[in-house]
């Protein structure tokens, strides 16, 4: 205790005080780096906020090494700076590698910047994501789902062309790209339950799109619960969009459009009516959406 007391005056209570200040200021480098280091610290988050901070910083000891050496003389000053310099720019090499490194094929290029990257979401986020999936090119008149008969064991996002949904031959509504092909059918089974197509998916153009196998998707969001949040988003986001669109082909009564936002009030105003296929389903996928 009195060994710590003894180091505190002696560093505080003995130590000389500045009786005479220069007059001149520090040189351009000097001042140069400071204005770099206030510049540096300003920085965001992310990659390139990383990119920014360390290339500011590094350039900022650079300056502050090459003052020492020049204007200071001072050895120990110049090696902590240029070792710091140093530092941050193998930090900038490092980072700025991870960033090349991060690569896609046009149809992830075209979902990210589209859907994902206005959310916010890094690319590293993403590359995690994109490695989980596929990209398949669905033809013309083909079927992605067929009613009754295609399995539930996947997630599929359109990129381009259009998608047909129809049941019992009648039509429904069209799925256009950064939308899911399957997001009702998603979300009405828990991890452990297998189900059904209720409705037929045929393209109506030849199509792309992104496939996640269901058991591969659960794993990873098992893993990484922010992926899980986000996707949970998305397709809730995804099934609210295909209900509305759903509810302007919707017509009860009188010609009356069926408002979603009351499912419950027609039902028990008129059980007599007979249900039409279009109402039927459109009922299904609110019993999906509200599990």
């Amino acid at each position: 205790m009195e060994r710590n007391s003894s180091l505190w005056k002696n560093l505080i209570d003995e130590h000389p005080v500045c009786t005479v200040w220069k007059q001149e200021a520090e040189g351009a480098i000097y001042h140069l780096a400071s204005i770099l280091f206030v510049v540096g610290f300003m920085g965001g988050s992310g990659f390139f906020g990383l990119l920014y901070v360390f290339s500011l910083l590094g350039l900022g000891f650079l300056c502050s090494a090459v003052w020492a050496w020049v204007d200071v003389c001072a050895a120990d000053i110049f090696s902590w700076n240029f070792v710091l310099f140093v530092i941050c720019f193998m930090q900038f090499v490092h980072i700025a590698y991870q960033v090349r490194s991060i690569t896609f094929a046009r149809e992830f290029q075209v979902l990210y910047s589209s859907l994902f990257q206005p959310l916010g979401i890094s690319l590293p986020v993403f590359r995690t994501i994109a490695l989980s999936s596929e990209v398949v090119t669905l033809e013309k008149e083909h079927c992605y789902a067929m009613q009754g008969k295609t399995s539930i064991d996947k997630l599929s996002l359109l990129v381009s062309g259009r998608i047909r949904v129809t049941v019992d031959g009648e039509f429904l509504h069209y799925i256009f790209p950064f939308q899911f092909l399957d997001s009702p059918e998603w979300d009405s089974l828990r991890p452990t339950e297998e189900g059904i197509f209720q409705v037929t998916l045929t393209a109506e153009t030849d199509c792309r799109y992104v496939s996640w196998r269901r058991k591969k998707l659960y794993l990873l969001f098992a893993q990484h619960r922010y992926i899980s949040r986000l996707f949970s988003v998305l397709i809730g986001s995804d099934i609210a969009d295909k209900l509305y669109a759903l509810n302007d082909r919707v017509y009860i009564g009188k010609r009356y459009h069926y408002d979603i936002r009351l499912p419950n009030f027609y039902q028990m105003s008129s059980p007599e009516r007979p249900k039409s296929p279009l109402t039927e389903h459109f009922r299904n996928s609110r019993r999906y959406c509200d599990k």
